[in-house]
C-alpha cells in the first residue's frame, strides 16, 4: 500500500504541537499580566464624581483635615462620605453662587443626599474596618494614596488580598505616629536604625499584633 501522507507531514506536526504550546504559554502569561494590570485594577482611572470636589485643592492647597468629611473614620468601619451639610457648611457662604455648587444646592433643597461614586471599594465578602487601622497608626496615604495631590479622585492601590495580605505580614513597617496618621507630608525617619527604633516603639504603643497567625488569619477579613 502506498504512503497516504508525505513524509515532510510529520514536521509540520510536530512543529503545530510546538506553536500550540508556545501560543497557550503566551496566552498564560499575558492573561495573567492582564489581569493584574493597574488598568484591570483600576488604578489609572480616576472617578468622575456628580459634583467635582478636588481632593488636591481642598487637602493639598487648603489644608483641610479628612475627618472634616470623612467624619466616623475614626470609630467606625465605614469612614463615610460628606453629607450636603458638610458640604454647605463652607458653600454657604464660599463661592456660593458658582455654577459648580448648584448640584449641592439642589440636593440640599430636595433633602436627596449626593450619589457619590465609590473609587475605593472592597468584595462584600471581606471586611474591613477604617477605625483600627487608624488607630493603630496605619496612614491614609498607605490605602488611599497622595490624595492632597489628585484632582479627580482615584485609586491608588490594588486592595487585593495579596497586598492587603503584604502588609498584615509586615504591618510594622508601615505604621507612623497616630498625630501623623491624616498628614499627607509626613516621611518616616530615613535612617534604617531611627526607623526601625520607632516602628518597634510604635508596635508596643498601640498593642499592635505582629504574629503572622494572627495578622493573616482567614477570620480577620472574612467574617
Amino acid at each position: 500500500m502506498s504512503q497516504i501522507f508525505h513524509p515532510s507531514l510529520n514536521l509540520i506536526a510536530k512543529a503545530m504541537v510546538l506553536v500550540t504550546a508556545v501560543l497557550l504559554v503566551v496566552g498564560s502569561v499575558v492573561s495573567y499580566v492582564f489581569v493584574r494590570s493597574p488598568y484591570m485594577r483600576g488604578t489609572t482611572i480616576a472617578r468622575e464624581q456628580p459634583v467635582f470636589f478636588s481632593h488636591e485643592h481642598h487637602v493639598g492647597e487648603l489644608g483641610l483635615d479628612c475627618r472634616y468629611c470623612h467624619v466616623n473614620v475614626e470609630r467606625s468601619s465605614f469612614a463615610g462620605v460628606p453629607s450636603t451639610d458638610i458640604c454647605m457648611g463652607c458653600h454657604s457662604q464660599v463661592w456660593a453662587k458658582s455654577p459648580a455648587i448648584a448640584p449641592i444646592k439642589e440636593s440640599m433643597e430636595n433633602n436627596q443626599p449626593i450619589a457619590w461614586n465609590r473609587v475605593n471599594s472592597i468584595p462584600d465578602y471581606a471586611f474591613f474596618n477604617h477605625s483600627i487601622h487608624i488607630n493603630k497608626g496605619i496612614p491614609c496615604k498607605e490605602c488611599h494614596g497622595r490624595v492632597d495631590k489628585m484632582g479627580w479622585t482615584r485609586k491608588a492601590q490594588p486592595l487585593s488580598m495579596e497586598w492587603c495580605l503584604n502588609c498584615h505580614r509586615n504591618r510594622q513597617d508601615h505604621l507612623v505616629p497616630r498625630e501623623e496618621v491624616f498628614n499627607m507630608e509626613y516621611e518616616l525617619p530615613s535612617d534604617p536604625a531611627e526607623r526601625e527604633a520607632l516602628q518597634a516603639a510604635l508596635v508596643a504603643k498601640y498593642h499592635v499584633d505582629v504574629k503572622q497567625f494572627q495578622v493573616t488569619d482567614c477570620s480577620v477579613c472574612h467574617r
